[in-house]
């Protein structure tokens, strides 16, 4: 491979994804180079969640195509290499330690029924370690802060050495200190090799460690490139315009 063609670690060609029979997602074209740190912004309602969901194999896509590191998703079987980190507030966790929040991350690694391996301890530590979190493996998470709880979950999706790591919405919920520690943490693993996309409202702290940033409006991509100064006008729902054909119908029949 040459080195001024790097990998694509994530492509998606006229995606198309329905819910209910309503397009979510329409004719969506991306691509996330190997190394890159891309934020996925918009609005509510604008298809960020379903299109990592799509990503991910969560959700089924209608028509299109989608590649994760130049294999179409169908046919992908390699999702040790892919780490994702739910949004914290959908994640439900009442009696588990840190520790045991981290190892589940090395299931999807591991034979079934079979007890852990000392690779599989090993990783959950180094785990722990990348994360600044190794002296509260034996504390309960519910009893963590919110940017704590953050950490863990990342600690998770690195828990299977992943390449690429998806985060949704890791800021929510988090004050502004936080949300600086985290966008350090997420610099310095994108730093040292691994391709995150991450889905943000705004950009905040992340946005002199960009390298790319997507927005999506209404299921489709309406920017791509750096971060646009702002994104207000892409979370308005344009008011529909009547086809002039139309309107002059309009008239006449008044």
């Amino acid at each position: 491979m040459q080195l001024d063609q790097p990998e694509t670690a994530i492509h998606t060609e006229s995606l198309l994804v329905e819910l209910g029979g309503l397009p979510i997602l329409r004719e969506v074209n991306i691509d996330i180079d190997r190394g890159e740190l891309t934020a996925l912004m918009g609005g509510n309602g604008s298809g960020k969640t379903t299109l990592v969901r799509a990503l991910l194999g969560l959700t089924p896509h209608q028509a299109g195509q989608v590649e994760l590191f130049g294999v179409p998703s169908e046919s992908f079987a390699d999702w040790g290499r892919i780490g994702y980190v739910p949004q914290r507030g959908s994640v439900n966790i009442k009696q588990a330690t840190v520790k045991e929040v981290v190892a589940t991350g090395r299931l999807s690694s591991r034979k079934p029924f079979l007890p852990a391996t000392a690779r599989d301890r090993a990783r959950v530590s180094q785990a722990l370690e990348q994360v600044g979190l190794a002296d509260r493996s034996r504390q309960p998470f519910t009893q963590l802060s919110g940017g704590q709880q953050q950490r863990v979950l990342i600690a998770r999706a690195l828990a299977h050495a992943a390449d690429l790591l998806i985060l949704d919405e890791p800021f929510a919920g988090v004050d502004l200190t936080v949300q600086a520690s985290l966008a350090e943490l997420i610099g310095e693993l994108n730093a040292a090799g691994t391709t995150v996309l991450v889905v943000l409202h705004e950009t905040g702290a992340l946005e002199p460690l960009l390298t790319n940033c997507i927005v999506l409006r209404e299921g489709r991509v309406v920017h791509t490139g750096p971060a646009p100064e702002t994104t207000d006008h892409y979370h308005e729902r344009p008011e529909p315009l009547a086809p002039p054909l139309m309107s002059g119908l309009i008239e006449e029949t008044r």
